[in-house]
């Protein structure tokens, strides 16, 4: 095989993306030679802007028996991703699938299950933020230890906002049975995988959710989550769709350093000693550990989805490494499903939590769900977004 054959199974904002990108030669080991879409619309999109060459099929399952292609993303809504992967992988098809990885957790691990009994088929998650620079080399730091054990985290993101006309365009959108979630399932699973992936994952959730609170929507846009680590450690993650002036901070407080990530730089202040032996040692009343500010020299590197494609057609085809592999969507979103039943329940929640309880507090919501009045969706470019649908 010299080119990875592609499908896409949704042909919407993030799937159009995806084969823009890869008809404009920025994936030169992948060539897109089906879609799947259930709207006649966006085949019709496909028809035009990808080419006569490409199979147009108004059913996945039929795309995945063409014979057409070996590898697909699946970039529908996100009730349908586990669904659609595990398709993949009985076929033996290499799957890319759009974050979050699932709804809930028991989807994911359904799909880690039929993609552990095809180990032959390559399972990527589109995590595309790990391929920034600024987080890469945040991770390193932390995990070499050099700094010490982390004492605080604090990330907040409010820079998402999104106006009514946004939670309009789709009428599946910021619902309980089309979409599972808000700010958490749609924007922040990006932030969430970040945040575990650079410093694990904690053992206590405690959650205040606001629902419809800036828009009129009936699931969470503006989340308050204090978490706690096996270390003792602490954080805090805040994020809003409803701040047009939002910020992007993410700091990390270490016994010999503070990390920040903000408007694209990293800034670390190293403190000469360790806090926990300064404060030890030293005898002036108001003493404190000397600091040094040092901007974190990057390389540059921020590849986004491209990436991530690039990386997954070279597993593919030379057994290279992901960005990330799908087993490890479960993470990020188990940390948004902990925030949720902490929520619901009203109180803390423990990790590994009830996922069956979980579940069934989402259905009660679900049986509920108010979906919009059926109308033509609207689609909008994508590029330069960190990948929200």
């Amino acid at each position: 095989m010299k080119k990875v054959r592609l499908g896409i199974i949704g042909i919407g904002n993030m799937g159009s993306g995806h084969a823009r990108n890869i008809k404009a030669g920025m994936c030169p080991e992948i060539e897109v030679t089906a879609v799947a879409d259930i709207n006649p619309a966006r085949l019709e999109w496909a028809k035009a802007e990808l080419g006569e060459d490409v199979a147009l099929f108004d059913n996945a399952e039929t795309m995945l028996d063409s014979g057409k292609i070996d590898a697909c993303i699946v970039s529908v809504p996100h009730y349908d991703h586990a669904r659609y992967v595990i398709e993949c992988m009985k076929r033996g098809i290499h799957v890319m699938c759009e974050k979050p990885a699932g709804v809930y957790t028991i989807q994911v691990r359904q799909m880690i299950e039929e993609a552990d009994k095809h180990p032959e088929a390559v399972f990527g998650m589109m995590f595309n933020q790990r391929t920034n620079c600024v987080y890469r080399k945040m991770r390193e730091l932390v995990q070499s230890g050099a700094y010490g054990q982390i004492k605080r985290t604090n990330w907040i993101i409010t820079d998402w906002y999104r106006p009514q006309a946004y939670y309009d365009s789709g009428n599946w959108r910021a619902t309980w049975s089309g979409e599972g979630g808000g700010v958490l399932l749609n924007q922040c699973p990006h932030q969430l995988d970040l945040w575990q992936w650079i410093c694990g994952m904690p053992k206590k959730v405690e959650a205040h959710l606001h629902y419809g609170k800036w828009h009129d929507i009936e699931v969470e846009d503006d989340v308050t989550a204090y978490v706690e680590y096996e270390n003792g450690a602490t954080g805090v993650f805040i994020t809003t769709t409803g701040d047009a002036c939002g910020t992007n901070r993410f700091e990390i407080q270490l016994d010999r350093a503070k990390i920040i990530a903000e408007y694209g730089k990293l800034s670390v202040w190293e403190l000469e000693m360790g806090e926990q032996e300064f404060s030890r040692t030293n005898k002036v009343p108001f003493g404190c550990p000397k600091a040094t500010q040092i901007e974190v020299e990057l390389d540059g590197k921020n590849e986004q989805h491209v990436g991530v494609l690039n990386a997954w057609a070279a597993a593919i085809l030379r057994g290279e490494p992901l960005v990330a592999d799908g087993r490890e969507g479960i993470n990020g979103l188990m940390l948004s499903n902990a925030m949720h039943l902490s929520s619901f329940l009203g109180r803390e929640v423990e990790l590994p939590f009830d996922e069956q309880l979980f579940k069934d507090e989402l259905m009660k919501r679900v049986a509920t769900s108010r979906r919009k009045a059926a109308s033509e969706a609207v689609f909008a470019d994508t590029s330069g977004t960190y990948g929200g649908k």
